[in-house]
């Protein structure tokens, strides 16, 4: 295939060059002239593995915008989205928060448009450059016409080996909302590695590459609040501590707990994360990121307290669940007792029924709180396999943060964590 780069920087150059190792004609496009330079004498400045040894052998066509876009199959644009040097952590962080600075993007994309306009024909535009979820829809598409067919594809790569990264990822991420321009582009990717293709919506992979990198932070700062500790409290080692986290490969170390849902309980938890939080203050560590762990636990459950005083409003309340977790009876740290403890103090009618903790059966339970034939508002608060089967009453609301209750007639079932559809 004739695949075409506009914007031969750091990412894009080195990405050229693993396209074009795997049998492509790549031609690429670039404002900056000592990019060119670099290409012309085979040679780069910066430290990328494979790069200066494909550079000596390639066949990279230089070209101008107009001849690109006319002669590529696939256009990736890895124009980058620039924040302020403030930002970029070198620093203590600014009061300020900001977006990223979309400006060169917008102009690349309108560029690539004007000369598909004279064209005159459909054209694949890969845009790799990381953005906010909403971005693309909001700044991006506005700025194409109608040639211009646009995926967003952006890499987990790290540089210095962007090459191996893009050849070899662990997985490809591709968000479209046109099922030719998905099945273009993982019919390109076959060519070149045989790792998983996971397509969504655009707004989706937005959210998943930056979540992807923030994640990442996550794990660093909380390992590194544990290094400080470690440092702090005698005979104690945090090689000792991360040896043993990384030989957990059932639930530290896999996707156990990465399910959106209603938050940990049990005996363990939220206590240890309380006692964890008394012995960081106790030692005066930098951050006490056990805080903010069980401060997430509370404001998650005080915002889903809202979420059942809007869809309840004159209904009446019914959590489903009081067990902390599917399929057992033990109540400790129960995260749907907790929601039912916040709403108690708002809400008049408000109930709470659970088959594993001994309650009646349902229908007389409904019976006898006279809630039959009424419109209620169900909450899930456990996940209990028999929640499948209950027969909910017509014209309710059912909040499902587990998003496992199946659609039904005269239902509606409010998924948590599914967003808005466009």
């Amino acid at each position: 295939m004739k695949i075409g780069f506009v914007g031969l920087g750091k990412l894009g150059l080195p990405v050229a060059l693993a396209v074009e190792s795997k049998g492509h004609k790549v031609f690429g496009y670039d404002i900056k002239k000592e990019i060119y330079n670099q290409i012309k004498n085979r040679k780069i400045d910066y430290k990328e593995k494979h790069a200066n040894d494909l550079l000596k052998k390639t066949n990279i066509e230089i070209v101008s915008l107009e001849k690109l876009v006319k002669l590529s199959d696939i256009i990736f644009v890895p124009i980058q989205t620039p924040h302020h040097k403030k930002y970029e952590g070198i620093n203590d962080i600014p009061k300020t928060r900001k977006d990223f600075n979309y400006n060169f993007l917008v102009k690349g994309i309108k560029m690539i448009s004007k000369e598909l306009n004279k064209v005159k024909k459909k054209k694949l535009i890969i845009i790799i450059s990381t953005v906010l979820p909403g971005t693309i829809r909001r700044k991006i598409l506005p700025a194409t016409n109608k040639y211009t067919k646009i995926g967003y594809n952006p890499f987990f790569i790290a540089m210095g080996t962007t090459i191996d990264d893009f050849l070899y990822p662990e997985i490809i991420l591709f968000g479209s909302d046109d099922k030719s321009v998905t099945e273009k582009a993982k019919n390109f990717y076959r060519t070149l590695t045989n790792s998983p293709f996971f397509e969504t919506t655009i707004e989706n992979a937005e959210l998943i590459k930056v979540v992807y990198n923030t994640f990442i932070s996550t794990k660093i700062a909380f390992i590194n609040s544990i290094t400080e500790l470690c440092h702090r409290l005698p005979n104690t080692s945090i090689d000792e501590v991360t040896r043993a986290l990384s030989l957990s490969t059932k639930r530290i170390i896999s996707n156990s707990y990465l399910r959106g849902g209603m938050g940990d309980g049990g005996g363990c938890h939220p206590r240890d994360n309380i006692a964890m939080s008394y012995l960081a203050k106790k030692h005066n560590v930098s951050f006490n990121i056990f805080e903010a762990i069980m401060l997430q636990r509370q404001k998650y459950n005080h915002w889903l307290a809202e979420l059942c005083l809007k869809f309840s409003k004159n209904k009446p309340l019914l959590i489903l669940g009081k067990s902390f977790k599917p399929e057992t009876n033990i109540l400790t740290g129960s995260p749907s007792i907790y929601l039912f403890n916040t709403l108690k103090k708002r809400k008049r009618e408000i109930f709470i029924w659970d088959p594993e903790v001994g309650d009646k059966d349902f229908d007389n339970f409904i019976k006898i709180n006279s809630l039959k034939n009424k419109k209620i508002c169900y909450f899930v608060g456990t996940q209990h396999k028999a929640f499948l089967n209950i027969r909910f009453n017509k014209g309710s609301y059912v909040l499902d943060p587990f998003r496992y209750i199946k659609k039904r007639d005269g239902v509606k079932i409010v998924e948590i964590g599914e967003g808005a559809k466009i």
